[in-house]
């Protein structure tokens, strides 16, 4: 039955209905996650808020993120993943057009409540939506279209900063929020354009729907794919099936909790940091921050494509130590300028070429180095603890930064350079993953991985040395 997919040389029409609704989804999904940084930049000095409250609100997401991308993740393995992705966009768009009623007392710990939601359903929707394009392209296309998935999520930084610089003397920052809510009608389009995949299906046992599924995908005649003789009894995999992988759980967790604590820390500050540095306006901050994230889009098609030309593991090995080298410049020269651009900034935008762009690499493979019955809950369980790093990562540069006293320059400055080195060092545990734990799997069809995982179970082993006794 997939044999006409994997002989698939260009994609349909269908298929790019279902990948363009995947990116649209992670665009607008990085937009709601994005927006705090920039509406931060405008209420910090406003508000009078401390170190210690600009980081609750920005690390309340990574909070949520945790429980919700291991949530979804699972979900997606029992209920479908079109249900899970059509859930996951309602869940943050809803909580992000709710911080619109922010109130002026308190407020900071309203943000911070409603970012917890917010950033279950953004890991959430991220955990569901790359297995479901994975399963609808031939193996040769893979990598790249997974890559091309999460290559426009820079984008959403760069909407939210067009936002913050243009829009917000217009609406406020409450306005921002409630633009926030519109990614909410990218259900209907999910409902119109993405099927459910067939391979689940499959696996439930309902083959004609996974027939249909695939007929419209490759737009032919559902009688023209042929149906297996037979499929093996329907099991539910438990989720405690996931440790048997060790090897999975470990380069998934540590590539994308050091690509996050590193990208996070320094991507939600700054917006900030730029303002304390550079002492320009937070208006201004936010019209740079657009060229920062082109820079991420630009990484992303570069990392999407180097996955298939020279494979995920030295890729990822690259992006990695790339990405610690460009935080470790940053430090030691925060406060150089070159020709009047400031090192810092052009440092930013190279962290964010390798560790942001990287991402199209770090994301879907934590979803193909799974068995395909848990390919969400491991693609959840990866990213869903590697979220951890949207916590570390933003605490650790506050906790280093700053101080128990409002936002001052004086008081944080002196401290950047060895906050930028604890994030380099997330980084490098990222490429480490890679190097002692990383899995090829360039070339190989979901199948064929799939095979060499039962092969290697310990299940599989212990059959075989039965049936040698």
């Amino acid at each position: 039955m997939l044999d006409m997919l994997e002989r698939q040389q260009r994609l349909t029409k269908n298929q790019w209905k279902i990948i363009s609704a995947a990116v649209l989804g992670d665009m607008l999904d990085f937009f709601d996650y994005g927006l705090i940084a920039f509406a931060l930049a405008f209420i910090v000095g406003q508000w009078k808020l401390t170190y210690g409250q600009s980081a609750i609100i920005l690390l309340s997401a990574g909070i949520g993120a945790v429980p919700g991308a291991l949530i979804w993740g699972w979900l997606a393995d029992r209920i479908g993943r079109r249900t899970v992705f059509i859930g996951t966009a309602l869940n943050f768009s809803i909580f992000t057009g709710l911080m619109a009623l922010t109130p002026d007392t308190g407020g900071w710990i309203f943000l911070a409540v409603m970012r917890l939601f917010v950033g279950a359903g953004v890991s959430g929707l991220f955990a569901v939506d790359l297995p479901l394009v994975q399963e609808f392209v031939p193996t040769k296309k893979r990598g790249w279209v997974g890559g091309v998935v999460t290559c426009c999520l820079p984008l959403g930084s760069v909407l939210a900063a067009i936002l913050g610089a243009y829009v917000e003397p217009y609406v406020g920052w409450r306005g921002l929020f409630a633009i926030g809510l519109l990614p909410a009608f990218l259900t209907l389009l999910i409902r119109a354009w993405v099927p459910e995949s067939p391979r689940w299906l499959m696996r439930m046992g309902r083959r004609e729907e996974a027939r249909r599924s695939l007929a419209w995908a490759l737009q032919v005649d559902p009688a023209e794919i042929e149906l297996p003789a037979a499929i093996g009894e329907v099991k539910r995999t438990p989720y405690r099936e996931l440790f048997k992988y060790p090897r999975s759980m470990a380069v998934t967790v540590l590539s994308s909790l050091g690509t996050q604590a590193a990208g996070n820390g320094i991507g939600l500050w700054a917006p900030t940091l730029l303002v304390l540095l550079l002492k320009i306006p937070p208006g201004r901050a936010s019209f740079l921050m657009i060229w920062v994230a082109m820079l991420g889009f630009v990484g992303r098609f570069a990392w999407a494509y180097l996955s298939d030309a020279i494979g995920r593991r030295p890729s990822g090995i690259l992006l990695s130590f790339g990405g610690a080298v460009s935080l470790v410049v940053a430090g030691l020269f925060h406060d150089v300028f070159l020709g009047g651009v400031s090192v810092f900034l052009l440092m930013l935008m190279a962290q964010r070429f390798f560790g942001d762009g990287g991402y199209a690499l770090v994301g879907p493979y934590s979803a193909e180095v799974w068995p395909a019955a848990l390919r969400g809950s491991g693609m959840g369980f990866g990213y869903g603890l590697g979220n951890l790093g949207k916590i570390v990562g933003p605490l650790g540069l506050a906790l280093i930064v700053g101080s128990s006293d409002i936002v001052k320059p004086q008081a944080s400055l002196p401290a950047l350079a060895p906050a930028m080195y604890y994030l380099a060092a997330w980084s490098v545990i990222s490429g480490i993953a890679f190097i002692l734990w990383g899995i090829e799997v360039k070339g190989r069809s979901i199948e064929e991985i799939d095979e060499e995982f039962a092969r290697l179970s310990p299940t599989s082993v212990r059959a075989e040395h039965a049936a040698g006794d």
